[in-house]
């Protein structure tokens, strides 16, 4: 109780006094009330504590959807910190570094989650109290103190040249075959093809726009093979559906993600490929670029990353490459 005066107070304040003078009155605050009671007899119930997390949580989600966040990221902060508020069963402003610790420790306990989850939740907290500390909700983020988790590199699988022919010799629909050229030789997200319309395709120019994370728009490229078997697709439909592809029977509704990872899953085990699933046409397509020497900007490009580190994670070099380049230009 006796700490939360002082946040009270100190929060209070911040507005007339520097950092200096903040730190020397949260000295003197815990100073003057070292051995008191405190009572509280303000009647906070529970449900004012809970209303005021909530409406912290929807000004921060506010505050990111104007900076451009989808509604599905959105959705998994929110989902985030409801969860940490919900189990830590303090307000918001009480919320302590030793409070985050344990959830995060007892989270990753409980489920069996990942380093790589658990950053993830991290990041997503550290979000949310650093806006919150901009916005002068409270002193200083809890989270500054929790530094980032160390996971394991590992290489991810990529599709060789053979595992795409076979998919393509065991393809028994155009679409399918159209499908599995444009994730190849696009590098598109699954979830920017099923967006595209059949007017979005430039045969001419082999290209098309998409719209990427944050609802940015780029353009992507495909080649002659999958110019070839998209135009046949798109002949050999009988339907008007807008969308560049649909599913194979009536009412030829729009294709969506689940139903494009649930072909690419059937195809892989028609040939033999436990993971198969359309992330990994990106990855091959990255790796294979930077393989056969294409500037990791200009890759970032196609790509549609914000950051060149993300690109650089998906870019993995062939050991063999690295052998011969050892040899050129050191042995």
């Amino acid at each position: 109780m006796k700490q939360q005066v002082v946040n009270e107070i100190v929060q209070g304040m911040l507005p007339y006094l520097n950092n200096e003078q903040m730190e020397a009155l949260e000295q003197v605050l815990e100073k003057a009330l070292f051995g008191r009671e405190i009572v509280d007899e303000r009647g906070a119930t529970e449900r004012d504590d809970e209303q005021e997390n909530a409406e912290l949580t929807e000004q921060f989600i506010a505050a990111k959807r104007i900076e451009g966040c989808s509604e599905k990221t959105l959705e998994y902060y929110k989902k985030t910190i409801e969860a940490m508020l919900q189990t830590i069963g303090k307000r918001v402003k009480q919320v302590q570094t030793d409070d985050l610790r344990v959830y995060l420790t007892g989270y990753q306990a409980s489920r069996c989650s990942s380093k790589v989850t658990i950053d993830n939740i991290r990041r997503i907290l550290s979000s949310f109290f650093s806006w919150l500390e901009d916005e002068d909700y409270i002193v200083k983020s809890p989270v500054r103190r929790i530094h980032k988790v160390k996971t394991s590199t590992s290489i991810k699988e990529t599709y060789s040249d053979e595992t795409l022919e076979l998919m393509r010799d065991s393809c028994w629909e155009l679409r399918d075959l159209a499908l599995i050229d444009m994730l190849a030789s696009t590098g598109m997200r699954v979830g920017e093809m099923v967006l595209l319309n059949r007017e979005d395709i430039d045969f001419t120019e082999r290209e098309c726009i998409v719209f990427g994370k944050g609802e940015k728009e780029r353009p992507v490229y495909f080649d002659a093979r999958t110019k070839i078997h998209l135009q046949a697709y798109l002949e050999s439909r009988t339907d008007d559906n807008p969308a560049l592809f649909v599913s194979l029977k009536s009412p030829f509704n729009r294709l969506q993600i689940g139903g494009i990872e649930a072909r690419i899953r059937d195809m892989g085990r028609r040939i033999g490929v436990t993971k198969a699933h359309p992330h990994k046409f990106r990855r091959t397509l990255a790796t294979t670029a930077i393989d056969k020497g294409m500037p990791i900007e200009q890759l970032q490009r196609l790509l549609g990353h914000k950051r060149i580190d993300t690109t650089l994670m998906y870019a993995m070099v062939k050991q063999n490459n690295v052998k011969m380049a050892h040899r050129k230009y050191i042995g």
